[in-house]
C-alpha cells in the first residue's frame, strides 16, 4: 500500500499517537495517490509518460471566472480518465466550487467522486489557487 500524499499540502502525512514520526498509508490502495499525482503533475512534464497529468497548472493565473471552473472540470475529467481505463476505477464525476480565499484571492476545489474498481465510492477534495 502507498504512503499517502495530503492533497492540501503535498506532502507525506504522517502518524500521530502510536504511529508518531511514522508515514501514513494511503486509505483508498493508492487511488489517492493515483489521482492527485495525475492532476498535479503538468501535462506532458514526467519523463516516464508524456500522457500523464492535467492541464490544471494552466489556470493558476487565469481570472476567477465561471469558465475557469468549467475548464478545471473538463481538465480534471481528461486527467483522470487513464484511471477508468486500466481498471482501477469504474467512474469518476468531477464537481467544482470557487471561493475566495484570505487574501482576496480565488479558490476552486475540485470535488471528485470515485466508484473504484470495487464499487466502492470514494470521494477526494483537492483546492486549486485560481487569481
Amino acid at each position: 500500500m502507498d504512503t499517502w500524499i495530503n492533497p492540501a499540502t503535498g506532502a507525506y502525512e504522517e502518524g500521530t499517537g502510536v504511529l508518531l514520526g511514522s508515514l501514513l498509508r494511503d486509505p483508498a490502495d493508492g487511488l489517492t495517490n493515483a489521482l492527485y499525482l495525475r492532476l498535479m503533475t503538468p501535462l506532458g512534464s514526467w519523463f516516464g509518460d508524456v500522457t500523464l497529468g492535467s492541464r490544471l497548472h494552466e489556470l493558476v493565473r487565469e481570472k476567477d471566472l465561471a469558465r475557469v471552473e468549467r475548464l478545471a472540470a473538463q481538465y480534471a475529467s481528461q486527467a483522470l480518465q487513464p484511471v477508468i481505463n486500466d481498471g482501477r476505477a469504474q467512474s469518476i464525476n468531477v464537481r467544482t466550487q470557487r471561493s475566495k480565499d484570505d487574501a482576496g484571492g480565488g479558490r476552486l476545489a475540485l470535488a471528485i467522486e470515485v466508484v473504484d474498481a470495487f464499487g466502492t465510492l470514494r470521494t477526494f477534495e483537492l483546492p486549486i489557487k485560481v487569481a
